[in-house]
């Protein structure tokens, strides 16, 4: 194969001919695959298209002409299959050696050997698959592969003006039922909602691909790109939630996407090759989504779902198709339905209207969550296939706290829900009542109920709530919505208004916990390697022993924050006692840099460790005497001694917190930490459930430091339990465990009368 390509720039010019002229549709692919095949030297160009459910191969150059509308392959079956399927590119050098290669006879493909092949994209779903081969085996460079993805994105056009889209796939899209249907999902923002279904964007057709006029099509962009600042500007100017918390900066970060001039210079690039202005932004939205695909890291994707949403918005602009349900305004209440959402685009909508949101991706690290937990907006997400179960204007029932959202309510399911709601705001009400009650036991024995924070505003639940104060401070999450390496001052100002609103309640610091599936983009790991376990990979306190500038900052900034008064420091994921000896050395050597040069120092520092991964617990003998506190936190701790990944939704349900596994491994921490006259807690999501907090309190354990939501519950528990009859029952049950632990717990706190509602 000749090493000089064609560029983009050239097979778009003949394809616009091809275009333009009066000749039938099988013409015009004819004589595409022609015009690819020879700027490409390649010795085969096929169109593979979508029809009746199958991949029809349409046109070819280079393969058998008999084989033409007589060779199909399904979706998933073969190269092609698999393109169309996954929609993603295969570029090999050897096709036969891929696993899904699948051999037809009637094309006389056999003694071809490279393989590229590209989807052809049609409202974000595959039509077809233009491909090319050759009988050298060599892997084609990235030029050509971007030449064939511009000219897939041409043949979309062709296709859907030729209407040869398969009409039995645009129609699986819409709802299959008008039954009512019950759609599980992830709990992003906690409440529930209802109203009626409306989608957030309808997708622009792009109705022309290749430019007449380059510079005019460039000046397009130009000025779409000055109007989408200008709203972006006046979005976050106008946010109603104010200005100060981490929202502010998920906005700052979104802004800085907006102004980033490599995005801009890649939709120039593509503007180039002959692409008119709408679509270069939809070329390079492609390339952005491939990406995306490829990315195992939540929060890398995190942001490219910014940079897409920010592509949608200067798509419509220029298109001068500004139809959002945002710009149509909302007529009624509403359950807003996105594929995913920008954080501005969530702020373009009515606060009055908007009742509740459903994603179909989504994440709690996603800046959209951010946003909408500090809007007070319930938001569901990962909801598959939304878009073939609920039709726009379905009534929807959004409960976020039950992980469901139910499309076309039956008369009762919808009273039952009403019930339910009322339910809600009535216990509300009664913990509401017991925010000034102290978690005392019958027979007098106090429990110590804190929050989980990791926002600022976080803070504001003490009062809510009448916690006792904050058991554990998520500091990464700083980190994690800032674009660079948060600075000292920034970090500082986090942490000392997080102290002075927790008055003289504690606040307990965990160092940054990143790295594994929390990756940051300005944080490379270690020669660039891929984990294939991150929970159990370089993260938490591994991380920060071996990047020590970044905890020697978080170190300083914690100081200086805490100047006068209690700083309670904990290191995260501790696995044998010398990591917290480098940890605590690490921030001595800091307070002792600043007592030499007379800065303010906290009037007493407490040290403690996170009991996550089980070997520490083999060391305790060692390490307490080293330490201050323990916390035990039960979800990664958990997954560790089951090795069992708790984000697999096969196996969410499968080990239970009250295990006697657990329960035993549990009870043998808390006897020698007692021993000590160490402060021992439980941070976690198993301290926050009412049934398994009466275990832990029954096992010894007096500190939970749960969500804000869960305090009422867990207080209404304890005000209800014999601390003694618990802690003489877990005794006799840990003994000799039944088969059923939960129900036996059960059982017994319905017998005792504890509240477990």
């Amino acid at each position: 194969m000749p090493s000089a390509v064609a560029s983009a720039r050239e097979i778009l010019v003949r394809l616009h001919d091809v275009m333009a002229s009066r000749t039938q549709a099988q013409a015009k692919l004819n004589a595409v695959v022609g015009i690819v095949g020879e700027a490409m030297s390649s010795e085969v160009c096929s169109i593979y298209l979508l029809r009746d459910g199958v991949l029809e191969l349409y046109a070819t150059r280079g393969l058998a002409q008999e084989a033409v509308h007589v060779t199909t392959l399904a979706l998933g079956e073969g190269l092609v299959g698999t393109i169309a399927q996954a929609g993603e590119t295969l570029n090999l050098d050897e096709a036969a050696s891929h696993p899904d290669f699948a051999y037809k006879p009637e094309t006389g493909e056999e003694k071809f050997h490279s393989f590229a092949g590209v989807p052809i994209i049609r409202r974000e779903r595959s039509v077809g698959v233009l491909c090319v081969q050759h009988a050298e085996p060599h892997k084609y460079a990235d030029v050509e592969i971007e030449a064939l993805q511009t000219v897939a994105m041409v043949l979309s056009e062709l296709i859907a003006n030729a209407d040869l889209v398969d009409a039995s796939a645009a129609a699986s899209l819409r709802p299959q039922s008008t039954a009512p249907t019950r759609i599980p999902g992830l709990k992003l923002v906690e409440g529930m909602a209802s109203g009626y279904a409306v989608y957030h964007q309808p997708r622009v057709t792009i109705e022309h691909t290749v430019a007449e006029d380059t510079e005019a099509e460039r000046h397009r962009v130009y000025a779409a790109f000055d109007k989408m600042r200008e709203q972006i500007e006046r979005i976050a100017s106008q946010a109603e939630f104010g200005v100060g918390g981490e929202h502010d900066e998920v906005l700052q970060t979104y802004k800085m996407f907006a102004y980033d001039e490599g995005w801009a210079r890649r939709i120039n690039e593509a503007i180039d090759s002959g692409l008119t202005a709408e679509a270069a932004i939809e070329r390079v939205q492609q390339r952005t989504r491939a990406r995306m695909r490829q990315i195992d890291d939540p929060l890398l994707a995190d942001r490219m779902h910014d940079l897409e949403d920010l592509a949608n918005r200067l798509l419509r602009i220029v298109s001068g198709q500004m139809g959002t349900a945002a710009q149509g305004g909302l007529r009624q209440d509403t359950i807003l339905i996105a594929r995913n959402l920008g954080p501005a685009e969530l702020l373009e909508y009515d606060r009055r209207r908007l009742k509740g949101v459903v994603l179909e991706e989504g994440s709690l690290t996603a800046h959209v969550t951010i946003v909408a937990r500090a809007m007070g907006v319930p938001v569901l997400g990962r909801l598959k296939g939304v878009r073939r179960a609920i039709a726009e204007g379905d009534l929807l029932l959004l409960d976020v706290t039950a992980g469901n959202v139910f499309a076309r309510p039956s008369p009762a399911m919808e009273e039952a829900f009403e019930t339910k709601l009322q339910l809600r705001q009535q216990r509300r009400a009664v913990f509401a009542a017991l925010k000034n009650e102290l978690p005392v036991t019958k027979d007098g024995h106090r429990v110590t109920v804190m929050v989980n924070a990791g926002l600022r505003d976080d803070v504001a639940a003490l009062d809510v709530t009448g916690a006792d104060g904050i058991g554990l401070f998520r500091t990464e999450f700083q980190f994690l919505v800032s674009a660079t390496l948060p600075a000292k001052a920034q970090q500082q100002r986090l942490y000392r208004e997080v102290l002075d609103a927790a008055g003289d309640r504690p606040v307990i610091f965990r160092t940054v916990d990143i790295g594994g599936d929390k990756a940051l983009p300005y944080l490379n790991k270690h020669d660039g390697d891929e984990e294939e376990n991150p929970a159990m990979g370089w993260r938490a306190l591994r991380v920060a022993l071996d990047r020590d500038g970044l905890m020697k900052v978080q170190a300083r900034a914690l100081l200086e924050a805490a100047a006068g008064r209690t700083l309670n420091v904990m290191f995260p994921m501790v696995s044998e006692p010398w990591e917290f000896d480098e940890a605590h050395a690490l921030f001595e050597a800091q307070r002792e840099w600043m007592r030499v040069r007379a800065k303010r120092l906290p009037a007493e520092i407490r040290y403690g460790a996170m009991l996550e991964v089980p070997a520490l617990a083999e060391m305790l003998d060692v390490l307490l005497p080293r330490l201050d506190f323990l916390s035990i936190g039960t979800n990664d701790l958990t997954q560790f001694l089951f090795a069992a990944d708790r984000a697999n939704p096969r196996l969410a349900e499968r080990y239970d917190w009250l295990s006697p596994s657990i329960l035993r491994f549990l009870a043998r921490v808390v006897t020698p930490v007692h021993a000590a006259g160490k402060q021992l807690a439980v941070c976690g999501e198993m301290g926050g459930r009412p049934l398994e907090a009466m275990a832990l309190i029954g096992l010894g354990i007096d500190r939970l430091s749960i969500t804000p939501a869960a305090v009422g519950p867990i207080k209404a528990m304890v005000r209800s339990l014999d601390h003694g009859a618990i802690v003489a029952h877990m005794r006799t049950l840990l003994a000799d465990p039944p088969r059923d632990m939960r129900a036996s717990l059960t059982a017994w706190a319905g017998d005792q009368g504890v509240e477990l509602a």
